[in-house]
């Protein structure tokens, strides 16, 4: 059977449209789609196709962006180069005026509170004064004014009440554990009410307050393996557990955003899976179950709550979206993502599961080419980045251009990957480069037994974590792959650790909990960076970097880089000086992916 081949640009360009969001009053649309192939916003009424940008970057692109509260403004951030040092800009929709909100070189801008009760005010995180922290900043939109409501005192992270005043926040401790703050006015001072052990890890932290501030909602993994969603009194201390499952972690929680009352709670399992709390709520989900195929997610809802924007994720097309009207029970199709990619015939995903060597259950996706008699294939084993996340069911563009192009694409929720409890989790703790990638080799192990892919032909590829473990495959297990492909991976978990970004600082000790410690477990770490085994290097392998990386800095390619060239290992080496942890500008995606086809074509 031949299939067509997908070109590059329909996988890795621009999309066509993306990121739907109803306005507040529910009247306009705005989605995110190219002016002269840079992503923008554009807007429109609801009902009409005349929808204009107003948004004129000419750059990078805009690739997140959000309504404000009044109605009026747009907000997006940017970021120079991809140094994540974000900026927040603001549209005003009356005028057109597009504004600058945090015009501070060096400085990343987070929006830390927004409430449809104070429609015209943001609370806006700065690093401003201090590098490792952000402070608090209230944001008129009406007149521009800036100013600065908290000083940090080493928090985390924060959280406002359903007055848009920050009464919460996180600390992380020494030693890992976090404690929640809370305070009962912005004029009070601020108390422990929960620690979150260090081996509850990062599934568990605060949800928000209840509307009347009295209780918390809570991810919390205490006396359990899996995170539960649970209340907490802030006077008593008494919990109510609302939603559980005995393997997987909550993953995510709708509340109604005027009772703040919890709606649904989903699970991310090899699929979503969801407790609806509302019936008026399930009623309308399972309305719209039965519209299309797909995994449903609510993606915006209007101040009303009366239009809901939703998509259809697909594993074999693009994301779908809709508006549903929730009073007449009807959808209006709005479009597709991709839709040049409904002349090509995609592969589907497949969920499966194996025991690794030493017991645990992992559990990943594999994609086979259209088509093709499932033996003897050569393969792509796709390594999630994080490594303190994990793959998904749906489209993903690398795993049809791996299965368009011939290969099977086999990705791994290796140990460590969040999701799956506690437990599986903190079994990827200082085990980078050990049984971490253990789990990647016994995947492929189980899909050579399978007899689905020659042993012989397998790549390693991936970024950032991923990264790191093609470098890993390529220096502490280069017998099992043929080549490996590393996109903004650490070669020395050293300096890796030495050189994170300030704003980090105040949650090193995960990192130094999960990886190690620099100054206290040197030699350990050295032994896991694949810089210290370069020697080991016998298959091709092609690297690439972004020059203005914050959290893998250049340096940890080039000296991998330099290594091989001082000891003669042939290599292929891509720098993007005006790109960051990945490519966001599309002539750089498309000038890696036909470098990275033309090397797999070569060695697989």
């Amino acid at each position: 059977m031949t299939v067509k081949q997908i070109p590059l640009e329909v996988l890795f360009g621009n999309p066509e449209k993306v990121s739907p969001q109803i306005s507040p009053d529910g009247t306009r649309l705005a989605y995110i789609a190219p002016v002269d192939g840079v992503l923008n916003v554009w807007v429109g009424k609801v009902g009409t196709d005349d929808f204009k940008p107003v948004t004129s970057d000419t750059d990078r692109g805009i690739r997140s962006y959000a309504w404000a509260h009044d109605n009026r403004h747009l907000l997006y951030i940017q970021d120079e180069g991809g140094d994540e040092n974000w900026r927040l800009y603001t549209v005003d929709l009356d005028t057109g005026d597009v504004r600058d909100r945090t015009p501070f070189d060096g400085v990343q801008a987070r929006i830390n509170g927004m409430s449809k009760r104070r429609p015209y005010e943001l609370l806006v995180g700065l690093n401003k004064d201090r590098k490792e922290l952000h402070d608090i900043y209230h944001l008129d939109l009406r007149t521009g004014e800036l100013a600065k409501l908290i000083d940090n005192p080493g928090f985390a992270g924060w959280f406002g009440d359903y007055d848009m005043i920050i009464r919460g926040a996180l600390k992380m401790l020494p030693d890992g554990s976090r404690e929640i703050y809370v305070r009962d006015s912005d004029d009070d001072d601020w108390r422990v009410v929960v620690t979150i052990d260090a081996d509850d890890g990062d599934m568990a932290g605060p949800v928000g307050f209840s509307r009347d501030g009295q209780s918390l909602l809570l991810r919390s993994a205490e006396g359990v393996n899996a995170a539960r969603l649970v209340s907490r009194d802030l006077a008593t201390g008494a919990e109510e557990v609302l939603a559980s499952d005995p393997v997987y972690d909550v993953a995510g929680v709708a509340r109604h955003q005027d009772t703040w009352d919890v709606e649904m709670v989903t699970f991310l399992k090899d699929k979503v899976e969801r407790i609806v709390f509302d019936e008026a709520m399930a009623a309308d989900i399972r309305a719209l179950e039965a519209l299309e195929d797909g995994e449903l997610t609510i993606v915006d809802r209007d101040h009303a709550d009366e239009t809901w924007i939703v998509a259809f994720t697909h594993d074999d097309g693009p994301t779908r979206y809709h508006a549903w009207d929730r009073t007449t029970k009807t959808a209006t199709y709005l479009f597709e993502s991709r839709p040049e990619l409904g002349a090509y015939e995609l592969a589907h995903m497949e969920p499966f599961a194996f025991t690794s060597r030493d017991g645990l259950e992992v559990h990943g996706y594999i994609t086979f080419p259209v088509g093709a008699e499932r033996a003897n294939l050569p393969c792509v084993l796709d390594v999630h980045g994080g490594p303190w996340a994990r793959d998904t069911w749906g489209y993903n563009p690398e795993a049809q251009w791996f299965a368009n192009r011939g290969y099977v694409c086999l990705q791994v929720n290796y140990r460590g990957s969040i999701g799956y409890g506690k437990e599986f989790l903190n079994a990827g703790d200082r085990e980078w480069a050990g049984t971490m990638h253990n789990d990647l080799l016994d995947a492929v192990d189980w899909a050579v037994d399978r007899g689905y892919i020659d042993r012989s032909r397998v790549a390693i590829y991936g970024g950032s974590y991923g990264g790191y473990a093609a470098l890993v495959g390529a220096t502490f297990t280069p017998d099992v792959f043929r080549c490996a492909v590393d996109i903004v991976g650490p070669s020395n978990l050293i300096t890796l650790l030495e050189t994170v970004p300030p704003y980090w600082k105040p949650t090193i000790a995960r990192f130094h909990r999960r990886l190690g410690d620099p100054e206290k477990d040197k030699d350990f770490l050295w032994s896991r960076s694949p810089l210290s085994k370069v020697d080991s290097i016998k298959i091709p392998m092609l690297i690439a970097q972004g020059a203005n990386d914050p959290r893998v800095k250049q340096a940890e390619s080039e000296q991998i880089v330099a290594a091989m060239k001082e000891k003669g290992i042939p290599h292929s080496y891509m720098l993007f000086p005006d790109e960051g942890h990945g490519f966001a500008k599309p002539e750089n995606r498309l000038k890696f992916y036909a470098a990275a086809e033309e090397f797999l074509a070569k060695h697989l």
